[in-house]
């Protein structure tokens, strides 16, 4: 059973859709309680760090996600916003994050791109992962960012793309994975990638190739 945690402005129910229609069982978690049965959690994102970990802390789900995530280890996915609070520290708010990877997060130049990056990219794969399978060797992916992530690892990087200069944009940290890009709106490429996590990639996420 898969949990999305389903906080205010977290896209969960575009994720839900997501998974519906891959044919994954799934359901929402929004209280410590609802975590019960899941074997696998995903946290959507949309909008800023602060705003999200505000939400998730009201929530009351961090102790017991930290719990099954750090301790118990079972696979989780963050998506965009749910990515980048997984680092040290962001520059949007200058807020603090949950540390669960070394780095940080910083803005991307307004003076050379236009901020945020809206629209499709291309991903260039870094290593070998379960969660790849059928996949091209790069794929487009949907994206609405204006901050990346910085790993203190590079080889917590799974995909890149390029926008000013290469930027991170898919990580893989032993059962952690996690992307900048929208994996629910991007069409069949991000459904096989979800269907990977969720029913492939998700058993062998404790080994890291």
């Amino acid at each position: 059973m898969i949990g999305i945690i389903n906080y205010k402005a977290g896209n969960s129910h575009s994720v839900m859709n997501a998974c519906k229609k891959i044919g994954v069982g799934c359901k929402y978690v929004a209280r410590p309680e609802d975590f019960d049965g899941v074997t696998a959690v995903i946290l959507p994102g949309v909008g800023s760090a602060k705003a999200t970990l505000g939400s998730l802390r009201e929530l009351g789900v961090l102790p017991r996600l930290e719990e099954l995530v750090l301790k118990e280890k079972i696979p989780f996915l963050g998506i965009c916003v749910g990515l980048q609070i997984l680092f040290e520290h962001s520059e949007e708010d200058d807020v603090d994050c949950l540390g669960w990877i070394g780095g940080t997060v910083v803005e991307f130049d307004n003076r050379r791109v236009r901020v945020p990056q809206i629209g499709w990219n291309r991903l260039t794969w870094k290593k070998s992962d379960p969660v790849l399978a059928g996949l091209g060797e790069s794929e487009f992916f949907y994206f609405v960012n204006s901050y990346y992530a910085k790993p203190a690892d590079e080889a917590d990087i799974l995909a890149a793309a390029d926008y000013d200069g290469e930027f991170c944009a898919m990580i893989r940290h032993g059962n952690i994975y996690a992307s900048q890009c929208h994996i629910e709106k991007s069409g069949m490429v991000g459904l096989t990638f979800l269907k990977n996590f969720c029913e492939g990639g998700a058993a062998s996420c404790s080994r890291i190739d």
